[in-house]
């Protein structure tokens, strides 16, 4: 295949498959990831016909764990992070110990080295981020406890296997294998200590920008494109900034992307904006997600089954088995409800894109076998695809600890999870308020101008970034007869008169005035006066004649208004026998 469509090729066959097997699968009853792993296998290298380039399947997977790491961080917020991290951390840290020590068990009943061992246990050591999100947003659990301390959870998972990745290299010579170029050098140079405190250094950094930096630099910049009225300029800079950071995050920080993109959407959720910014990403994400479950299938070697079925039974014991019982008498150590362990245990017990990178880079180090890579691909692939009915048990098996210790289930770690429950609640109503009051903001422009009903929700959020605030106190002068027009302004509170010869115009608030002169391009033919304290909308020029080239019905509802009232001065100077000009 001509190199030029190579790109091409790989995304219509691999939408087309998985398109065509995920709804197979979900006429099977079974769930449309088990199709997109299929399409996958189909695809790939150990399967004969087409052969997609798994190279740039691949880039275009860690895309999707891009989008859905950064939609994910939409709905989260810092004061989230920090509410779990009672449960997260040590939880996380500890499953991570306590499940690579068992991977390393496993390995040296094979005979692996020490170094295998270690890459082996910690690749089957952390969950698919990408897995456990699919799975609590078919349950629309997201914004659970549960939820919230399983995404946290991963979020800590990912921060360690970072670390693991800078030390590898640096260890690989004392473990058994051998290091890079590069990073032979650098261990000549730079100590392991120095090389351990460089990278903690550099994630500070990154969290520190994140957190204190990028809620007010992001959400700025996205009100500053929101304000052009262009959607897809706004859709664009959405998707610039997503991978943007996330590119930036690797480059400079050495953190994953999927990392750098979740921290993203944290920083954009500050924003009012945040929830149009992930329905335009919404699509993406979905579809770029689904070429995730494609590379993974791609990588898969369906002989291993056929060649290790011992050793496969064993690694898919100990992701599903091993690492759910870890986690469950994990969370129950931490005094929380037996729900939540069974809940935690069974979302997290697959692997996924980390254990890709990890395996990767042992077998690179010369640290692992290609033989433990193909398992780890085949615990990838197998966990991946039961994780669902693993989740169905799960909720089985926590009926049934209910129905067998009733009082157990019912009251052990029911202090703390309501006191977690609590703060997570006050987190909610925190982020609900918020967005409740930009609704009323919405509602009240509305209600005060009617004219505003004519255009969608986008529109009036739009109106609310254009306008700018204004105030008169009784007697000052807004309006000069012979100015040049600078907008059109909307009376908010208060009132104002429009200057006549013989006979003034009262406005109040709901009204507007100024249109006249930007309709026609002439200047100010009245002088306007504050009679009361006045708060204005100032709709300026530039983005009046914008905003109203692209809603057309409220441009000529204004038109309309502006004729009213010049057929008014037409009546007033028959009868007044002088020019009564409003505007």
């Amino acid at each position: 295949m001509h190199q030029e469509v190579a790109l091409i090729a790989t995304v219509a066959v691999g939408f087309v498959f998985a398109a065509i097997l995920g709804y197979v699968a979900d006429r099977l009853r079974l769930p449309p990831l088990v199709g997109y792993l299929v399409a996958g296998i189909l695809m790939g290298s150990y399967t004969p016909g087409f052969i997609a380039d798994s190279s740039l399947a691949g880039q275009l997977a860690e895309m999707g764990v891009i989008l859905l790491m950064f939609g994910v961080g939409l709905h989260f917020s810092a004061s989230d992070l920090l509410a779990v991290r009672g449960v997260a951390v040590p939880g996380a840290l500890g499953r991570i110990v306590l499940a690579t020590l068992l991977g390393m068990g496993l390995a040296s009943l094979w005979g692996w080295s020490v170094g295998a061992g270690l890459v082996f246990g910690l690749s089957l050591s952390v969950a698919s981020t990408v897995v456990l999100l699919k799975a609590l947003e078919e349950r629309n659990q997201i914004d659970s406890v549960g939820g919230r301390v399983a995404v946290g959870w991963l979020i800590v998972e990912d921060l360690a296997m970072v670390l693991a990745l800078v030390l590898l290299p640096a260890f690989a010579g004392v473990l058994g294998g051998h290091a890079g170029v590069e990073a032979a050098h650098g261990a000549t140079n730079l100590s392991i200590a120095a090389t351990i405190a460089m990278t903690l250094l550099k994630v500070a950094a990154f969290t520190g920008i994140a957190v204190f930096v990028g809620p007010k630099v992001v959400p700025w910049l996205l009100t500053l494109v929101a304000r052009t009225g262009s959607s897809e300029l706004f859709t664009l800079s959405v998707l610039a900034l997503a991978l943007g950071i996330a590119y930036g995050s690797a480059a400079i920080f050495g953190v994953s992307f999927a990392l750098g993109a979740f921290f993203a959407g944290v920083v954009m959720s500050e924003s009012h904006l945040s929830r149009r910014a992930a329905a335009d990403s919404l699509p993406l994400q979905n579809a770029f997600a689904v070429l995730f479950f494609v590379s993974v299938g791609m990588l898969f070697d369906p002989s291993i089954i056929v060649r290790e079925p011992i050793a496969v039974i064993a690694v898919l014991a100990l992701i599903v088995i091993g690492k759910s019982l870890i986690a469950f008498f994990v969370v129950l150590l931490l005094r929380y409800p037996v729900g939540m362990g069974v809940r935690i245990a069974t979302g997290l017990a697959q692997i996924g894109e980390f254990s890709f990178i990890l395996a990767g880079l042992g077998v690179t180090l010369g640290l692992l076998p290609r033989e433990g890579q193909d398992l780890i691909l085949a615990g990838a692939i197998l966990s991946i695809t039961l994780n669902p009915l693993v989740l169905v048990a799960g909720e089985a098996v926590q009926k049934q600890l209910q129905t067998v210790w009733p009082k157990l289930t019912a009251s052990y770690g029911k202090a703390k999870y309501e006191k977690l429950n609590r703060a997570i609640e006050k987190i909610r109503a925190a982020n609900e308020e918020r967005n409740r009051q930009h609704q009323l903001e919405i509602q009240q422009l509305c209600e005060t101008f009617p004219l505003f009903s004519q255009v969608d929700e986008n529109s009036q959020e739009e109106l609310l970034l254009l306008f700018r605030p204004k105030s008169a106190s009784p007697g000052e002068r807004i309006m000069r007869t012979g100015d040049r027009p600078d907008g059109l302004y909307f009376i908010a509170s208060g009132a104002v008169e429009v200057e006549l010869d013989s006979d003034p115009i009262r406005l109040e608030a709901g009204a507007f005035f100024g249109e006249m002169a930007l309709l026609s391009g002439g200047r100010r033919t009245a002088d306007v006066i504050a009679i009361d304290f006045c708060e204005f909308l100032l709709l300026e020029r530039r983005d009046f004649n914008v905003f109203m080239s692209r809603h057309p019905a409220l441009r000529k509802a204004v038109s309309n208004m502006a004729r009213e009232r010049a057929e008014m001065n037409v009546s007033r100077r028959k009868r007044n026998g002088q020019s009564l000009d409003v505007n």
